[in-house]
C-alpha cells in the first residue's frame, strides 16, 4: 500500500522574481566600460520616476585591495589574523557619503540576499559580462563578438538588441540562437529610445490592483461588529466591497478564520493566515496569497468614504513607491488603511515585523511612499465608538 503523500513544508505562493528582482536585464556583448556608461545614462533618464539598481563587478578594485591588504599584513605580521573568508576587518561597514550611502560587506551574496537588498528596485540592470539575469539586452560590438559567442548559454530571453555605430545586422551565430525571434533593434547611441523601451516594459509590468476590505477586527470600542453596521442600506463591509469591485480586478473581504462562514458567498473571503496582528495580519495575509498584486486596502470603519476619493487615490498611484496613501487631515500622518500597498512592500512589512513592529502607519512613515492630500477630508473620518456613529448618522439625516 502506497504511503500517503507527505508535504514537508507549508504551501506558499512564490512571487515572480528573477535573480535580483521583478524586472531585470543583463546587458551583454560590449566591453564593461560601454555597459557601465550605458547603465549610468539609463539610470539618469529613468530616475527619479523609477528606482533603478545596477549590478556589476570591479576586478580592478579587487586586485587593488588585495595588494593593499597584503602590504598591511606584512606591516602587522602575526598580530592580524584573516577571517575564514580571507578578509580582515568588519563583515559589514557603513559609510555616510553625505549625498549617498554605502555598505561594504565580505558576505558573499546569493539570490536570496540580492532579492532582499534590491526588493525596492523597479528594474535591475546587470553587467552581463559577469552575471546572468532573467532577460537580456545584447549589444552588437565587434570587440566582444567572440566573448558573446562563448556566452550563448546566458542568452535565455533576449528582448532587445543594440547596434554599435557601423553595425547593421546580427552575428550569424546569434541569428541561429534566436531562431527567428523578432527581437527589436535600436542604435546603441540612442539612449533616449532605449530608456523609453525600458519604461514601456516597466509600465506594462505594473502589478494588478486587488481590493481588500478590512473586516476582521473585534470592534471592541464600538461594542458591535463595525463591518455589519448599515450606513447605506447594506452591511458596511459589503457596501465597500461593491465599491471596490468597480475599481479593482478582484476584491476580497479580509476576516478572521472564524468569520469565513459568515461572509456571504457572493463575496470572496480572505481569512488571516498571520494571526493576532490587527490590520497587519490582513496585509501580510493578502500578500502571502497574491504576492505579485498591489492591494487597495480600506478599513470598514469609514462610513463617509466615496468612490471619487478611491479613484483619486488610484489615479495618483505611484507603483515605484512602496505605497500611495492620503495624508490624514486630522493628524498629518499617512493613512495606512485607505491606501495602495505595492508588492515591493511585502518584504518591508516582514522586516518591520521581525523587529517587533506591527503598525502599518509606522511602516509608511519610515518608507518611500507617495503621500496625497485628500480631495474630501471627511471621507477619511473613522467611526470607532457609539457616539461617533450617532454623530455620523445625525449628519447624514440632516443632509437628506
Amino acid at each position: 500500500m502506497a504511503e500517503p503523500f507527505h508535504q514537508k513544508h507549508g504551501n506558499t505562493v512564490k512571487p515572480a522574481l528573477g535573480q535580483y528582482g521583478r524586472n531585470e536585464w543583463a546587458i551583454i556583448g560590449a566591453p564593461c566600460g560601454t555597459i557601465q556608461e550605458l547603465a549610468a545614462e539609463l539610470c539618469r533618464r529613468l530616475s527619479p520616476a523609477w528606482q533603478i539598481a545596477y549590478v556589476d563587478a570591479d576586478h580592478a578594485e579587487g586586485e587593488r585591495l588585495k595588494v593593499k591588504e597584503g602590504e598591511r599584513l606584512k606591516e602587522q605580521g602575526a598580530r592580524l589574523k584573516l577571517s575564514s573568508e580571507g578578509h580582515s576587518g568588519p563583515a559589514i561597514s557603513y559609510t555616510d557619503k553625505i549625498g549617498w550611502h554605502r555598505f561594504d560587506t565580505t558576505i558573499a551574496p546569493d539570490g536570496f540576499r540580492f532579492r532582499h537588498w534590491l526588493h525596492e528596485a523597479d528594474a535591475v540592470l546587470v553587467n552581463g559580462n559577469h552575471f546572468a539575469a532573467a532577460h537580456q539586452i545584447v549589444i552588437i560590438d565587434p570587440a566582444k563578438e567572440q566573448s558573446l559567442q562563448r556566452k550563448l548559454d546566458r542568452l535565455s530571453d533576449v528582448q532587445l538588441v543594440l547596434l554599435k555605430e557601423g553595425m547593421s545586422e546580427l552575428y550569424p551565430f546569434l541569428t541561429d540562437h534566436l531562431a527567428g525571434r523578432n527581437v527589436p533593434m535600436l542604435p546603441l547611441s540612442d539612449t533616449a529610445a532605449i530608456a523609453a523601451w525600458i519604461e514601456e516594459r516597466l509600465r506594462a509590468a505594473v502589478p494588478p490592483l486587488r481590493g481588500l476590505v478590512l473586516a476582521g477586527g473585534y470592534s471592541k470600542r464600538m461594542g458591535r461588529d463595525k463591518g455589519l453596521i448599515e450606513y447605506h442600506g447594506k452591511p458596511q463591509r459589503e457596501y465597500l466591497a461593491d465599491m471596490l469591485a468597480g475599481i479593482c480586478v478582484e476584491t476580497f473581504i479580509s476576516c478572521r478564520p472564524d468569520q469565513v462562514d459568515a461572509i456571504p458567498t457572493r463575496y470572496a473571503a480572505l481569512p488571516d493566515s498571520f494571526l493576532d496582528l490587527g490590520p497587519y495580519s490582513a496585509l501580510l495575509s493578502a500578500f502571502r496569497a497574491y504576492p505579485d498584486s498591489a492591494w487597495l486596502v480600506i478599513a470598514c470603519d469609514l462610513p463617509l468614504l466615496d468612490e471619487a476619493t478611491l479613484r483619486h487615490l488610484t489615479a495618483h498611484r505611484q507603483p515605484s513607491r512602496l505605497a500611495t496613501a492620503f495624508q490624514s487631515p486630522f493628524d498629518g500622518f499617512p493613512e495606512p488603511l485607505i491606501a495602495v500597498w505595492e508588492p515591493k512592500c511585502y518584504p518591508t512589512l516582514l522586516q518591520f515585523l521581525s523587529q517587533g513592529y506591527s503598525c502599518p502607519r509606522k511602516v509608511l512613515i519610515n518608507s518611500s511612499i507617495e503621500l496625497l492630500a485628500a480631495p474630501n477630508p471627511d471621507a477619511l473620518k473613522n467611526v470607532n465608538r457609539p457616539e461617533e456613529y450617532e454623530q455620523v448618522m445625525l449628519t447624514k439625516e440632516s443632509r437628506l
